[in-house]
Formats: C-alpha cells, sequence, structure tokens
C-alpha cells in the first residue's frame, strides 16, 4: 500500500491555502511564511491554535535552570513549552510561566505521558499528576511519548477521555510512524500532532506528507541534531548566504516544511538567537539543498521498529 495515499482514506482530507505573490516560488512543501512572527500560531484538527515556535526542555535539569529558560523565553516571545513527565521538570516549567507575568492563555504548553504510565486507567492516573506538578489548570497538548505496543490502544482512549474532562485541550502522540498512525486511524479521534525527531539529517518526508494528508500536525524536536551537524559544509555555506547562523537556517527549514519546531538551550542568547528566524525565507532551491542531506540521523529515539 502507499503510505503517501493512505492518509485520506484514514483520516479524511485537509484543504491547505497559500497566497505567493506573482513570480514567486514556493519551497517543496508548499509552505509560504513570510509576515509570521515569533507568535504566529496553527490550528490544530482540534481547534487549538499552537505556536509554530517552542522552547524544548528535554535534558534542561529541573530547578532554576529550567524556570530561567522558560521566563527568559517568554520574556522574548516565545509562547510555546514543550516539557514532559519524564523530563522531571514540570514543576518548573509550571512555576517559570507563573512567574512570567505572561498569562496563562497565551502560553501553550505541551507535556506527555511516559512509558511506564500507559493503560487506560494509568494514564488517567499520570495526567492529574501531570497537571497537579504543572500547576497551570489544563494542559494545552498532552502527548503519548512512545507508541508502547500492546497498551497505546487503551491509552489512546484515555487520552480521548481525558480532553473530553478537559484535562487537556488537545491531545497527540510522539515518536509514531506512518505504521503506528495508520492504527490510530481505525479510531475516531485523529491525533492533532505527532511530535518526531526531524532535521534536514532525518527528512521524514513519507510521514510529513502522510500527516499532511490526515491533518495531523507534524511537530519538529532535535531540530538542530543535538548540534552534531551545525558544523556541515552544506549547512554553513546556506547560513553564510542569509547572514544567520546554522541554528536559524536548520529552524527556518523546519518552518518552511510546515512544522512546528521546538529547539532546546537553557542559554539566553541562544534562546534569542532561535527565535530570530522570522525574517528571512529559504530559497526553493536551498531548501532542496538542505532535503538532500538526509541520512536516517536518529539522535535520540527510533521508533522505526517498534511493533
Amino acid at each position: 500500500m502507499n503510505t503517501l495515499c493512505t492518509a485520506n482514506h484514514f483520516f479524511g482530507s485537509v484543504g491547505r491555502s497559500i497566497g505567493l505573490s506573482p513570480g514567486e516560488t514556493p519551497s517543496e512543501s508548499g509552505a509560504h511564511l513570510m509576515g509570521l512572527t515569533i507568535k504566529s500560531t496553527k490550528k490544530l484538527n482540534s481547534g487549538q491554535e499552537i505556536p509554530l515556535l517552542g522552547l524544548g526542555v528535554f535534558q534542561t535539569p529541573p530547578g532554576r535552570v529550567t524556570q530561567e529558560a522558560v521566563k527568559f523565553a517568554l520574556k522574548v516571545g516565545y509562547r510555546h513549552i514543550d516539557t514532559a513527565s519524564v523530563y522531571g521538570n514540570e514543576e518548573d516549567v509550571g512555576r517559570g510561566v507563573r512567574d512570567s507575568g505572561v498569562p496563562r492563555g497565551e502560553v501553550f504548553v505541551t507535556t506527555k505521558l511516559w512509558n511506564s504510565d500507559h493503560g487506560y486507567d494509568s494514564a488517567l492516573s499520570a495526567c492529574d499528576k501531570s497537571l497537579r506538578r504543572l500547576g497551570l489548570g489544563y494542559i494545552d497538548l498532552y502527548l503519548i511519548h512512545w507508541p508502547v505496543a500492546e497498551l497505546r490502544k487503551s491509552t489512546w482512549k484515555a487520552l480521548v477521555e481525558l480532553r473530553r474532562r478537559g484535562s487537556c485541550r488537545a491531545i497527540g502522540v510522539s515518536n509514531y510512524t506512518v505504521r503506528h498512525l495508520q492504527e490510530l486511524g481505525r479510531t475516531e479521534v485523529t491525533p492533532a500532532v505527532d511530535q518526531v525527531e526531524f532535521n534536514p539529517f532525518l527528512y521524514q518526508e513519507e510521514l510529513l506528507r502522510f500527516c499532511e494528508g490526515g491533518g495531523i500536525q507534524v511537530e519538529a524536536y532535535s531540530p538542530l541534531t543535538r548540534g552534531r551537524k551545525l558544523r556541515h559544509p552544506a549547512v554553513l555555506d546556506v547560513a553564510r548566504r542569509y547572514s544567520k547562523s546554522p541554528a536559524q537556517v536548520m529552524i527556518r527549514w523546519g518552518l518552511q516544511h510546515g512544522l512546528v519546531v521546538i529547539p532546546k538551550s537553557t542559554r539566553p542568547e541562544r534562546i534569542k538567537e532561535n527565535s530570530e528566524v522570522f525574517d528571512f525565507e529559504i530559497s526553493s532551491t536551498d531548501m532542496s539543498r538542505l532535503d538532500s542531506l538526509s541520512e536516517d540521523l536518529h539522535t535520540v529515539w527510533d521508533p522505526t521498529e517498534e511493533p
């Protein structure tokens, strides 16, 4: 079966309009992002607006480091923070948001259910614990962190119930392949988001096209390859052409592919630099060049063989 053509069968089609000026060449993804800002959002299939750029806090130490990173990010304009139960810093994310002075309703907070909490009752309990740790009243987006075999179907039913209760406003998954999403396609609720590792060196085109066809927003973690490829000659060359840093080019590449992108840093100068990606556009030629760098590089987890 051609998975690029089957998303509509499972989830239904989603239209997309793109405004282009006369003579303008879109990037391969057809995403047109000029005129957007750090506060720009995309509407999820559940109706919520998710900011295009977020701050990830994977491996950010709990305590003051996480709190200060969150507060600084919100100070310079971020409105999206991504954490997880297993990160051990949900409480500090919540405190950083509360102490930032930014109204709760203006900040989009994601957290995730860990593998040991799969199963219907366990998932309900785990979400309640995350809510208490965050102390923010509700979760904007709650994700299944990993497609645990045998339990993920009942876990998804729990997330549907949690959304019905209002504990979380949108629900989705992380590290799901096309095969895992097809399994969910036989349920009544479509995931709003699939958060996966995604960057020029792990260009998951098949997954992206499947999700685009089914109205699932792809969100990119580790968009900077955890620093491993920032000095790649092609990335450096493209960065020079736009007078941008390699990190800014890789983040912009993701945005132009229609992704939500969540780079991680604890350093104020890097957090700010990562946000300065809305004042340029990578040409279709350079986008294709970056696309061609893909080498199936997984720097964190590889769910490909997960049953």
